[in-house]
C-alpha cells in the first residue's frame, strides 16, 4: 500500500487496534512475514493519532536486574498491565512474558512498524533489546493480552557488527530496524547504530565513514562520535539528531561526579545527513549541557524543531535549523542549532556533597506539539509546559511523585513507593501522562537503594490540554513491589495502538 492509499484508507478506518488480534492480522499460517497489512493503528498524521481510541494495555519491561533475594536471580520480563477504567483487570498485571535468560536489563524497545512505514507492516512486533546482555528479543503482540517471544538475536550476532549495549529502537520506511548503540563489541565508546531487517536477521551498520584526505591541509577532519544514545531522525529535512551519554564501561560502574570533570560523558548532539549516512556537524552544548539524553523532533514532519533534555545539567534544549543566510546567497548549506530554554536548579539538601540536579532523565512531546512534559528524576516533579513559541517555554503545570525532595503534594500511597518520576509516556489524545520510577539498576541503587528490595511504580496523571495543569489520578497505581516473582523495576511504556515517542511521520 502506498502513501496516497495509506492515507485514503486511513482516513475512513473505522477498526479499533484493539481488533488486531481477533482480524488475525499476521497469522500464523503466514509464517512471519508481515508486511502488506493494513493496520489502523498506523496512522496517517499526528491529527489522526490524536482521533484513535483510547488506550485499554499498556506494556512495559520489568528489571529483576540488580533485584534482592531470589527476585535477582530471575530473568527480566515483559509486563502487561490493564489501564481501561471500564475494565475489571484495570489497575492490574493481567500478562507477564519471561526472558529465557537472566541478565538482560531489558531498557528502552520499540516496534516493528510506525507511521514511516506508511501502513505497508502491521505494529505487531516489539524489538525489546538487553541493555547489560546486547541481546535482543522480538515479541509478537499480536494478541496484546497474551504477548508470546518470536526469536532471539544472540549477543555473538550483535557483535559481528562491533557494536554492543542497544538502546532506542526506531523503524524505517523500508521495513528495517534501527537501534543506537551505546558502546562497541567490548563496551567503550563511540558506539554507533545497527540494522536489522524485516526478518530481525542482523544486517550491520548503518553509518558510514568518511576517511579524512591524507594531507589533512586540503581541510578540517571530518567531525566523529564520542558517545551516543537516543535519536530520531526528520528525512524531510533530510537530518538525524543523536544524543550522549556515555561508555556502557563508564555507566556500568555507577555515576561519578569524577567521570564527569575528566570528560566520560557526553555535552553534545551530532547531527547526520540522512541520505549519506554521515556526520554533517555537532552542537557541543557545554557546562550547561551535561549529559543530552531524549531527542524528542516535534511530531509534525513540516517542522525544523525539537528538544533534548541534559539530565545533569537539567536543562532543556531547544533545536533547529537556520537557513542559509541572504548576505550568503542563499549558497551555504543548512545548519543546525540549539539554545537552552528551561533550567531546573539545583537544591541543597542535607547530607549530600553537591547541590542535587533535578537530572532531567525522560521527556514527551504531545502529538499537536504545544505541550511537552519532562521527569526530573532526582527532584521528584514532572512538569508540563506549553511549547506554542518553541523559544519560549511557559510552565502551566507541575507534580510530585516521591524524589530526594518529597512527595510533596502527593496522595497518601506514594509513601510506598521508592524512586522518582523516570520514564513518561502520554497517550495519543494527550489527556494522560504515565510515568515509572526506575533509570538503570546500577544508578537506582545508588540513588535509591531501597528500590532493590521494594521495586517500582507506575502511576498516571491527568493533563489538562486546554489551559494547562497537572493531576495524579490516584485510581492507577501498580506496585510492581508486589509481583508474584518478586519485587522488578518497570521502565519504559508502549501502547498497543501506538503513542507519542513510537511513530515518525516522513
Amino acid at each position: 500500500m502506498r502513501r496516497r492509499d495509506f492515507l485514503t484508507t486511513a482516513a475512513i478506518a473505522t477498526i479499533a487496534p484493539s481488533a488486531l488480534a481477533r482480524r488475525g492480522v499476521g497469522d500464523d499460517r503466514a509464517g512471519h512475514d508481515h508486511a502488506h497489512h493494513h493496520d489502523e493503528s498506523i496512522h496517517a498524521s499526528p491529527a489522526a493519532a490524536m482521533k484513535s481510541p483510547r488506550e485499554t494495555l499498556a506494556f512495559m519491561p520489568c528489571i529483576r536486574v540488580g533485584m534482592e533475594g531470589d527476585a535477582g536471580k530471575k530473568p527480566d520480563y515483559l509486563a502487561v498491565v490493564d489501564v481501561d477504567p471500564k475494565s475489571a483487570s484495570y489497575s492490574k498485571v493481567v500478562s507477564r512474558l519471561d526472558m529465557p535468560n537472566v541478565g538482560d536489563e531489558l531498557h528502552h524497545y520499540g516496534w516493528n512498524a510506525c507511521a514511516s512505514c506508511h501502513g505497508e507492516r502491521a505494529r505487531r512486533y516489539l524489538v525489546l533489546p538487553g541493555l547489560a546482555s546486547s541481546r535482543i528479543h522480538i515479541i509478537d503482540v499480536a494478541d496484546p493480552r497474551k504477548p508470546r517471544l518470536h526469536k532471539v538475536i544472540s549477543p555473538e550476532d550483535v557483535k559481528k557488527t562491533g557494536l554492543s549495549t542497544p538502546h532506542t529502537v526506531h523503524c524505517l520506511a523500508d521495513g528495517q530496524i534501527m537501534i543506537s548503540m551505546l558502546g562497541d563489541a567490548d563496551g567503550n565508546a563511540p558506539g554507533g547504530f545497527m540494522l536489522l531487517d524485516d526478518k530481525f536477521d542482523v544486517v550491520g551498520r548503518w553509518e558510514k565513514t568518511v576517511e579524512d584526505p591524507p594531507d589533512m591541509r586540503a581541510r578540517p577532519p571530518k567531525p566523529s562520535m564520542k558517545f551516543n544514545y537516543d535519536f530520531w531522525y526528520q528525512p524531510r529535512h533530510g537530518v538525524m539528531i543523536s544524543s550522549e551519554w556515555a561508555a556502557p564501561n563508564t555507566v556500568r560502574q555507577g555515576f561519578k561526579v569524577e567521570d564527569v570533570k575528566a570528560g566520560k560523558y557526553g555535552q553534545r548532539l551530532v547531527v547526520w545527513d540522512w541520505e549519506k549516512q554521515t556526520i554533517d556537524h555537532t552542537i557541543d552544548l557545554g557546562a550547561e549541557g551535561l549529559i543530552p539524553l531524549e531527542v524528542r523532533f516535534h511530531h509534525n514532519p513540516d517542522s525544523a524543531h525539537g528538544f533534548v533534555g541534559a539530565a545533569l545539567s537539567s536543562a532543556i534544549w531547544h533545536f533547529h535549523d537556520t537557513p542559509p543566510r541572504r548576505e550568503d546567497g542563499g549558497k551555504k548549506p543548512r545548519r543546525w542549532t540549539a539554545e537552552k530554554t528551561i533550567q531546573v536548579d539545583p537544591v541543597e539538601v542535607d547530607g549530600w556533597p553537591f547541590p542535587v540536579p533535578g537530572l532531567i532523565t525522560d521527556l514527551v512531546l504531545s502529538m499537536d506539539d504545544r505541550w511537552l512534559y519532562f521527569s526530573n528524576w532526582l527532584h521528584g516533579d514532572i512538569r508540563q509546559y506549553d511549547m506554542s513559541d518553541p523559544a519560549r517555554p511557559k510552565l502551566t503545570g507541575q507534580v510530585w511523585l516521591g524524589g530526594v525532595l518529597g512527595a510533596k503534594g502527593g496522595t497518601k500511597a506514594d509513601a510506598d513507593f521508592v524512586g522518582g518520576p523516570q520514564m513518561l509516556q502520554l497517550s495519543l489524545d494527550g489527556k494522560r501522562l504515565y510515568v515509572t520510577s526506575s533509570l538503570y539498576s546500577v544508578w537506582d541503587d545508588q540513588f535509591y537503594p531501597d528500590m532493590a528490595k521494594r521495586g517500582s511504580f507506575l502511576r498516571q496523571i491527568d493533563c489538562d490540554t486546554t489551559a494547562g495543569g497537572l493531576a495524579l489520578n490516584d485510581k492507577l497505581i501498580v506496585d510492581f513491589g508486589q509481583e508474584p516473582g518478586g519485587p522488578s523495576r518497570a521502565h519504559e511504556i508502549r501502547f498497543p495502538g501506538g503513542d507519542s515517542t513510537s511513530d515518525i511521520w516522513i
